[in-house]
């Protein structure tokens, strides 16, 4: 017979949530951990992700090791092309914790960039914060430099703005285009899965290079590929202010 859940009293959190909110690792990879048994509480393995904890009162250890809080982190990531925005990829492709290494420990990524897809990735150790910049209901502005097959027509341009099948961009605007291909910068809001490369495939034009350029206030810069830098609470602050 199963045994029943075990009650939460006030201020307690499953395990997995705890390690989340001591920014120790974020709540999928906490969940591995502890069903394979690497974390004890107070001195005892746990292999139940919801077992309920006090965050603030417990004594952990992942690997025998003892483990607390992690320091507040973000970075600004240039993601180079054929990686993978996973933190273990069952195909076994690069991912952006493998061009991080040591780096990547606890940081977990705001959204995702396809495998092809290039450029600005925000890592950070804060999960709330990942959370609130992932929902699509925030509206943050994503911009992507992106180079298609073909000469695009401000006709097509204006029906990626007006909406196809569900999908939309905010901005479209062509900076160079001839017969062989077009150069554009598109915005979006929303960020559904390989939603620039389904709106250009809507008008007969392949997606050859996308690049984002910025997310929010955060700009890739001078990146280069592969290369990270470290994102201040007061940039963060300022680059995701809303408005008055």
């Amino acid at each position: 017979m199963a045994r029943p859940p075990a009650r939460r009293t006030s201020g307690q959190v499953s395990l997995d949530r705890a390690l989340s909110k001591l920014r120790i690792a974020s709540r999928s990879i906490a969940g591995e951990w502890i069903t394979a048994g690497r974390v004890r509480v107070d001195g005892r393995v746990i292999r139940d992700p919801a077992h309920p904890v006090t965050p603030e009162k417990i004594r952990l250890e992942v690997d025998g090791a003892a483990v607390g809080r992690r320091a507040w982190r973000t970075i600004a990531l240039n993601k180079p092309r054929g990686t993978v925005t996973t933190r273990r990829d069952p195909e076994g492709r690069r991912t952006v914790f493998d061009v991080l290494g040591a780096e990547g420990t606890a940081l977990v990524a705001v959204g995702r960039l396809d495998l092809a897809t290039t450029g600005l990735l925000i890592l950070t150790t804060d999960t709330q914060l990942a959370n609130q910049l992932s929902d699509p209901a925030a509206g943050i502005v994503r911009r992507y430099a992106v180079t298609v097959r073909g000469h695009l027509s401000d006709e097509s341009a204006a029906r990626m703005t007006g909406g196809i099948g569900g999908l939309r961009a905010d901005a479209v605007s062509v900076r160079k285009r001839s017969k062989r291909e077009t150069h554009l910068i598109v915005e979006l809001t929303e960020g559904k899965n390989r939603e620039i490369r389904r709106l250009c495939g809507a008008c007969g034009h392949e997606v050859t290079a996308l690049k984002r350029l910025a997310f929010g206030g955060v700009e890739l810069g001078d990146l280069r590929p592969g290369e990270w830098r470290e994102l201040s609470r007061d940039e963060m602050n300022a680059a995701f202010a809303r408005p008055a």
